[in-house]
């Protein structure tokens, strides 16, 4: 809860996946909170126990999202898909700007990596943004498992994090009122 918090005032783009990390999380532990208190609340041997109480209401919150959203075994609960209709909101104001030519590059440069792995997919009705991520959520699976991931794939996987933080900084720029799209 409280690394969600501070991810999300931090860096959106980190927070996202680690939201994304937390619903996976959940469903390995069967949307039971008492797995959850056992399997990972315990593991916080630091925190007091009035912060124990809260982070398992914060679990107990989530899972119960999951169940009223029915993203019990795969999806993305609306308050994550939130931050992607956000994110790609400005995506396309900055876009539309002539202010922010170093985006735009970065955009295009990730863009035949976005092409690509939609296509891989199948799923071309997801925003780009949401694409992105599932590549860098997918790269760092990966690598929890200590799996080999290409010389190419971990270029493609630099440009698309590349572009993905350059627009997580401005979207902080934003919430701020520091961005003048204009």
């Amino acid at each position: 809860m409280y690394i969600a918090q501070q991810l999300k005032e931090k860096n959106i783009a980190e927070y996202l996946i680690y939201m994304w990390q937390v619903e996976d999380i959940i469903r390995a532990n069967n949307l039971d909170i008492n797995q959850i208190r056992d399997n990972i609340v315990a593991q916080y041997t630091q925190i007091q126990e009035a912060e124990r109480v809260g982070l398992l209401n914060w679990y107990q919150d989530l899972i119960n999202m999951m169940r009223d959203e029915n993203v019990i075994s795969k999806g993305h609960l609306q308050i994550n898909k939130n931050v992607i209709i956000n994110l790609t909101d400005l995506h396309q104001r900055l876009l539309a700007s002539p202010k922010f030519p170093f985006y735009h590059s970065a955009y295009y440069k990730a863009l035949p990596v976005i092409v690509e792995l939609r296509s891989k997919s199948g799923n071309t009705e997801e925003p780009e943004l949401e694409t992105c991520f599932e590549a860098l959520y997918g790269a760092m699976l990966l690598k929890l498992q200590q799996k080999t991931i290409s010389t190419e794939t971990t270029k493609a996987l630099e440009n698309i994090s590349s572009f993905l933080s350059m627009l997580a900084n401005y979207y902080d720029k934003d919430k701020k009122g520091e961005l003048d799209l204009n």
